[in-house]
């Protein structure tokens, strides 16, 4: 049995189909329209305004208002529980309490009106239209029953005025009326970021966590590139969620704030077979191009810049409004099948109790405005930036994880320039030391996925975890290479199994970080993750 079932009540013009038509595609409602219901029932059925009336009142006095409810009860044993049926429209009040009496607390009754200076102006546009009109908006109304439609309005749950009302205003009130954007938000978006300075093992996380949500977001750009286990060889994504070959039934979304190398974005669609249905592009992500490139040349050797124009084309987006000289998603035709506003496909999620993954980039020691400038990426990339560039609101947020590996890192640049500080610099010799794990292996690893130039390393800072503490209030932490602080714990399946230094190091972290670690990554392999989550 359908959840909500909504009759529609109103005069000729009114806005019923359309508001039928705009809950069919945004909530997914099921509609019957009283009109094909006659055709069905009647022989000689003729596609004509004054036929359809005429027979409509014939039924109305064969079963006394009934006939509707009789055509709807098996077609609604057909739909799943929680669906929406949609009657478009009632005429008559016996009508109406006949489904009420079968469908009960389900029924709303929505009754649609405007003055009727608006509903003939409005008439004259459905001339041509597939039901043959009258002349004039004045005869139609000289129908009994049409004459007395208004009437229904005081037995109606909800009446809406559509006069100087877009068709969107219209859905926009009778949806929130229904509760199909919810009484109150939410909380179905969990928010993963970096918490050092990128390199965190964010897209290994992020790929476990996948196969749990409906909804896969992803923001930033290609300057950020996650590495997720794939065997024979890993998958490296830039632009598409990490989760994107692991959960293949999710949707995913790429969201207004994103800065998107069309090339890049359409190998990676290709590589993925992800279909049109499946990815959204939300038409105001920005277009890097060749230009932006090149311009950012410079920033490689001086602040460690990855140099995919990222940067570039984001000061463009500001610089150069109103120039015309500005490509949006919206303006790139191998685009167009996935461009859709992403805002309604959230809130089509949020309506459906989906559940949904945010994917940050980068880390929050490289953020515009809390990172060591000018050693700072061209964004915001705490989890608040990430927000905003999706475009979801922080009271949606259920869980926020911050990412941090035992040993943060930087890129490597060459001599005489530096990619930024990093407090107590050690090197990787060190590291192997001190774990066991070959020092070809650390450094094959330790190379960009982005960019593959070495990386170096620094010892863990407390002092930067404290703040990324402060700036992204997460609720849970995961923790990656913990290989590093000793080679043993690759072979650990639970948290009890680590070294004893490891727990004494995660125990330290969570009263520093007044939050769990979470998730603890042994290595990079399917079975690498020890998930101590309670939710």
């Amino acid at each position: 049995m359908p959840g909500k079932v909504v009759i529609l009540s109103g005069r000729v013009a009114s806005g019923k189909s359309t508001l039928a038509r705009q809950l069919a595609d945004v909530f997914c409602a099921r509609v019957i329209k009283t009109k094909d219901l006659i055709l069905e029932l009647e022989p000689n059925a003729k596609l004509e305004r004054t036929w359809l009336q005429r027979h409509g009142e014939i039924l109305d006095r064969r079963t006394k208002g009934a006939w509707v409810c009789n055509a709807l009860v098996p077609l609604a044993q057909e739909l799943p529980a929680g669906a929406i049926f949609v009657v478009d429209s009632a005429r008559i009040k016996p009508q109406i309490d006949a489904i009420r009496q079968a469908f009960g607390s389900r029924v709303t009754h929505v009754h649609v009106e405007a003055p009727p200076e608006v509903l003939a102006s409005r008439y004259k546009c459905k001339q041509g239209q597939e039901v043959r009109e009258l002349e004039s908006y004045e005869a139609v109304a000289r129908d009994p029953v049409e004459s007395k439609v208004d009437e229904l309005c005081g037995a109606a749950d909800v009446v809406i005025d559509t006069n100087r009302c877009t068709e969107s205003d219209v859905l926009v009130r009778v949806a929130s009326h229904l509760g199909l954007y919810g009484r109150e938000p939410q909380r179905l978006v969990d928010v993963l970021v970096g918490g050092q300075f990128g390199s965190e093992g964010k897209g290994h996380i992020a790929s476990y966590l996948a196969p749990e949500y409906q909804v896969l977001v992803r923001v930033g750009g290609p300057n950020a590139g996650h590495t997720v286990f794939e065997t024979p060889k890993p998958h490296k994504l830039h632009l598409l969620p990490s989760g994107t070959p692991r959960n293949e039934d999710a949707n995913i979304v790429i969201g207004p704030g994103a800065v998107v190398d069309v090339d890049l974005l359409l190998q990676e669609i290709a590589r993925f077979k992800v279909d049109f249905a499946r990815l959204s592009v939300d038409p105001k992500a920005m277009i890097i191009e060749k230009s932006d490139r090149g311009d950012e040349q410079r920033l490689k050797e001086s602040i460690g810049s990855t140099g995919q124009g990222v940067g570039s084309a984001t000061a463009r987006r500001i610089a150069e409004r109103g120039k015309g000289s500005v490509r949006l998603a919206r303006d790139i035709k191998e685009l167009q099948p996935f461009i859709r506003s992403t805002g309604e496909q959230l809130e089509k999620a949020y309506s459906a109790g989906q559940r949904l993954l945010l994917e940050g980039t980068q880390g929050t020691g490289l953020s515009l405005y809390h990172g060591d400038y000018p050693y700072v990426t061209s964004r915001d990339t705490t989890v608040a930036g990430c927000l905003a560039e999706a475009g979801i609101a922080p009271s949606r947020v259920r869980k926020a994880i911050v990412v941090c590996r035992t040993y943060p890192i930087r890129v490597q640049n060459p001599a005489n320039s530096t990619s930024g500080p990093m407090a107590q610099e050690i090197s990787w010799e060190e590291i192997s030391k001190r774990s066991g794990i070959p020092l070809d292996e650390l450094k094959e690893t330790e190379k960009t996925t982005t960019t593959n130039r070495q990386r170096r390393v620094a010892e863990f800072d407390w002092s930067l975890l404290r703040r990324s503490v402060a700036l992204n209030c997460p609720t849970d932490l995961a923790l990656t290479f913990v290989d590093y602080l000793t080679i043993k714990n690759r072979n650990s399946r639970r948290f009890e199994r680590l070294d004893e230094a490891t727990i004494r190091f995660i125990n330290e972290i969570e009263r520093v970080a007044c939050a769990p670690v979470s998730l603890i990554s042994t290595r990079f392999d399917y079975r690498s993750i020890i998930d101590r989550r309670k939710w």
